[in-house]
């Protein structure tokens, strides 16, 4: 378990680096006022917030999911290979129910870590340097709605989130054990690592199709209170408003900044996992091997005992 949990880290910094930019056009198109609507696509909002907050503002908020995303993916990598041990059999089935598992379990750091992500994302949009800074960063982001709405207020957008993560988790692993078995994915195949890229990607993919339109309550939840102004009162709430403003079509906003970013961020950290894993688990097999072939060669040197003759 210790080595799912370390794999895990590893492969949740490396997609934070990929995916980070694509996550903040995401964020910016979920929220923004349909009245008055800043971006008109996906290409636009990435050149907007380029030649207006300059490279770093897509970076904005990046310093919540560094911090998180690498736990959070320790947990769940941890806990579904826990899950699929304690389940026993390496099915379809019980790689959805693993991954659910672990997805409705690290909701607990997912939600206020995205919450803080959000509010850093929607900070000084349009401005290169911002007059005011409301946040300082991420955790005095967490401190100040802390102390201001208290524990409920760091947990906004738990319903949603675990709306999101349980099913989503279920999917990804799912997806991700078929296509690796569908593809024939072995260590002594020349094209292996091609093979975990591309059904990483389609996993992350699948995932976020299923679970999409919970994705942009949830952002607007978060986002809602930027400023002092309320606008929703619940899920139910956001989803009536949503709909009456903008029709079904909101449910798809920044969708094509996020299926952009899921497939190189999840073809990198699957990728970066089952690689990690299985050269440890290759480096814990050798030294087994080889100390099981050092105690064979020391039993002859072994002194033996001598029946004596009395």
């Amino acid at each position: 378990m210790a080595l799912d949990f370390a794999a895990g880290c590893i492969g949740g910094a490396a997609g934070v680096l990929v995916g980070h930019p694509f996550d903040t056009v995401k964020v910016r198109l979920q929220v923004q006022n349909v009245d008055k609507p800043l971006y008109r696509g996906t290409y636009h909002c990435f050149q907007s917030i380029i030649r207006q907050e300059s490279m770093l503002g897509l970076y904005k908020g990046i310093g919540s999911p560094m911090m998180g995303l690498t736990f959070i993916n320790a947990i769940v990598f941890g806990v579904q290979g826990n899950a699929m041990r304690k389940l026993g059999r390496d099915t379809p089935l019980n790689q959805f129910l693993a991954g659910a598992s672990a997805g409705t379990i690290q909701c607990v750091i997912c939600c206020p870590m995205e919450l803080a992500k959000t509010r850093m994302q929607m900070q000084g949009t349009g401005e290169k340097k911002s007059k005011r800074k409301l946040y300082k960063n991420s955790l005095d982001c967490l401190v100040r709605i802390y102390k201001k709405e208290g524990i409920r207020g760091i947990n906004r957008g738990m319903v949603t989130t675990l709306m999101r993560e349980t099913p989503g988790f279920g999917v990804y692993f799912l997806t991700y054990d078929v296509l690796t078995r569908s593809l024939g994915c072995e260590p002594e195949d020349p094209y292996m690592i091609p093979k975990l890229l591309f059904a990483g990607g389609m996993s992350g993919i699948a995932s976020w199709l299923s679970t999409y339109p919970v994705d942009v309550i949830k952002s607007r939840l978060q986002a809602d209170g930027v400023g002092g102004v309320h606008q929703y009162s619940g899920i139910m709430d956001c989803v009536r408003q949503s709909l009456k403003k903008e029709g079904w079509r909101v449910f798809t906003r920044g969708l094509t900044s996020t299926l952009l970013r899921a497939f190189p961020v999840n073809a990198t950290t699957f990728a970066t996992v089952t690689l990690f894993l299985l050269y440890m688990r290759e480096g814990e097999e050798c030294s087994i091997q080889d100390s099981e072939l050092q105690s064979v060669q020391l039993q002859p040197l072994q002194p033996q005992t001598q029946p004596t003759s009395m």
